[in-house]
């Protein structure tokens, strides 16, 4: 019934395309162990992300084949990515067929509201495989298989809400995006350098709340452009709508450039 009620929402949940994909470094993964000088063991776990890495490239073919341009949208839980999506999808849905792949570790809380764009949209949900913080490239790519027959040119990846562990792994993308919010720390790009040094564009969500809080708006923007100096930052608001038409000209942009790229280049 559960399932039933899902389709009728126009999603796809992950049992419905499920294999097994849990590539965590952090749980109980096939590791090397080496031994030291003074025989102290050290585990290796490069293993799991050069085959993350594999996999990455496996999907980078498959979409490249389809011309469909990949974007990976990370951020910290509460950032405001779903929203961010909901009107960049309602913006650009007539002109530019679009999908979505949702990674959250419980609920399709984030999935229903993105179906109500029209748009295909796959739930996973990482709670199965012990609460993974971050989605990996075979899961994208079984969750893209069960749409595949879809036509689209922009596949939109919301991925699990972490700083850390999504800039890990590679999923096969073409670009990737973080949000940060003004409800967030100025200095959200120092602690976790490496999402903003991985990301190509960077959102500056719900400036709309800044007249009611104490967030240096270009303390944060000195923040992202010392991890990232040529990194665009766009700053926006879902809710009155300031700032989209910049960072959706943007999106539009490298959706055209993907179409003009030679498929084996």
């Amino acid at each position: 019934m559960f399932l039933d009620i899902l389709q009728q929402r126009g999603f796809r949940h992950h049992d419905d395309f499920h294999k097994p994909h849990h590539t965590h470094p952090h749980g109980p993964i096939p590791v090397e162990t080496k031994k030291t000088g003074s025989g102290r063991e050290i585990k290796i776990v490069r293993r799991v992300l050069d085959a993350n890495e594999a996999m990455a490239e496996q999907n980078r073919k498959a979409f490249a084949a389809k011309g469909v341009f990949v974007l990976n949208m990370m951020s910290s839980p509460g950032s405001g990515k779903t929203t961010t999506l909901v009107k960049t999808l309602n913006r650009i849905k007539n002109e530019i067929k679009s999908a979505v792949i949702v990674g959250d570790i419980c609920t399709t809380n984030d999935a229903d509201r993105l179906s109500e764009t029209g748009v295909p949209v796959v739930q996973i949900n990482t709670d199965a495989f012990g609460g993974d913080c971050h989605l990996t490239a075979n899961a994208i790519l079984n969750a893209y298989e069960s749409i595949s027959h879809e036509e689209f040119e922009l596949l939109i990846v919301e991925n699990v809400g972490n700083l850390v562990c999504p800039a890990e792994f590679d999923i096969g993308e073409d670009a990737r995006a973080v949000i940060l919010s003004v409800t967030e720390g100025e200095d959200k790009p120092l602690k976790y350098p490496l999402m903003f040094r991985e990301s190509d564009i960077a959102l500056l969500s719900k400036i709309d709340l800044l007249p009611y809080l104490d967030f240096d708006k270009e303390k944060a923007i000195e923040s992202i452009r010392t991890i990232h100096p040529e990194m665009p930052v766009f700053e926006i608001s879902s809710k009155t709508g300031e700032g989209l038409d910049p960072w959706i000209s943007w999106l539009k942009e490298k959706i055209a450039e993907k179409k003009e790229k030679p498929v084996n280049a």
